[in-house]
């Protein structure tokens, strides 16, 4: 009887095995389950999170452009000071970079090229699929299932525009809390150098009823640090170089993007220039502006969106999860009679 046991025993073992991986996989099927049902809950509380915050970023840098809601700090000034004195340039609109022109740019070219970058990445990866398996559960899991495309043209997007209002936004936070004075600020003040007392240069005037001239551009004139073209110019042409960089990977573009991406850059810095060469602003007020731009827009690229990469597939590291976590049992292996007997007759024949 005990032989009988003894050579069924290995049978035994299997058996044992073989209900352990049943085990194991009943438990894989249900913790993916558990996931696809948080999915279903995490997809709708992040898209309202990222939500609130895109309309909080945008009526803020409403009010700091369209209303009195900040105070601009009142900077004084020397009499007769030079660095204030040049000749008033006229309005914005006669600029040879107007606003009108730098918003349409900053938001039309950086639109265009994303959507055309990302429908030809797709249709280059669409034959392999390696596209679709890689990105089809980042973001939504494996409840909803949203076209890569979209996706993907959605996130850079809205990362851009993020960026954009929060530049203008840093910018007009800068201009309030300063209150720099313009090159041409005292052609427009127009201060009565008289009823002052200025009888030397040395003379500081600190007053905020110093100036006759118009109060709606002398509020203008008192907001000039940092430029707020040049930030919000250097910024979508260091986003759209990143992204040529990070996304174009076709053979012969090895002299084209640097090309097309040097001269994003170089508009941009001629934009700032300008704004110099017209006695719109300081040279510190450019500077300022790009550093500004810069550091939004590699911040965003390289910790929010990653390099335009696309991500590892979750699937793929939950089931090294679950195989690392899979229950196993060691039982030590018993020699059986028979076997036993075998090996001892084969070696009495040898």
């Amino acid at each position: 009887m005990s032989l009988v046991f003894l050579s069924s025993f290995p049978t035994v073992v299997r058996g044992i095995r073989v209900q352990c991986g049943l085990m194991a996989r009943v438990n894989m099927i249900s913790s993916s389950r558990c996931q696809s049902q948080r999915s279903h809950m995490m997809l709708p509380c992040s898209v309202l999170v990222e939500m609130v915050i895109m309309a909080g970023t945008v009526m803020l840098a409403y009010y700091f452009e369209y209303t009195d809601t900040f105070t601009v700090n009142v900077q004084g000034f020397f009499c007769y000071e030079g660095a204030y004195r040049k000749p008033y340039p006229g309005p914005e609109d006669r600029s040879a970079v107007p606003p009108v022109l730098l918003y349409s740019l900053t938001a039309g070219v950086p639109v265009l090229v994303i959507i055309v970058g990302e429908t030809a990445v797709f249709c280059l990866q669409l034959a392999t699929k390696d596209f679709e398996n890689q990105e089809k559960t980042i973001l939504t899991g494996d409840c909803c299932y949203i076209n890569p495309l979209v996706r993907r043209t959605i996130r850079f997007l809205g990362i851009y525009a993020f960026g954009l209002f929060a530049t203008d936004i840093f910018v007009n936070a800068g201009q309030v809390v300063t209150g720099n004075l313009a090159p041409h600020f005292l052609a427009l003040c127009k201060p009565n150098y008289t009823a002052l007392g200025c009888k030397q240069y040395t003379q500081f005037i600190s007053s905020v009823h110093a100036c006759t001239g118009n109060p709606d551009l002398i509020m203008k004139a008192r907001k000039t640090f940092p430029s707020k073209e040049a930030a919000l110019s250097i910024y979508a042409a260091m986003y759209l170089a990143m992204y040529i960089t990070n996304t174009v990977k076709a053979r012969g573009t090895r002299l084209a993007k640097p090309v097309l991406c040097l001269g994003l850059m170089c508009l941009a810095f001629l934009t700032g220039i300008n704004r110099v060469a017209e006695y719109r602003n300081h040279w510190s007020d450019v500077i300022a502006g790009f550093i500004i731009g810069i550091s939004i827009a590699v911040f965003l690229v390289v910790c929010v969106v990653n390099n335009f990469r696309g991500r590892q597939p979750e699937h793929e590291h939950s089931h090294l999860d679950n195989l690392a976590q899979m229950p196993t049992i060691s039982i030590p292996r018993v020699e059986s009679p028979l076997e036993k007997n075998h090996i001892t007759a084969f070696a009495e024949v040898t």
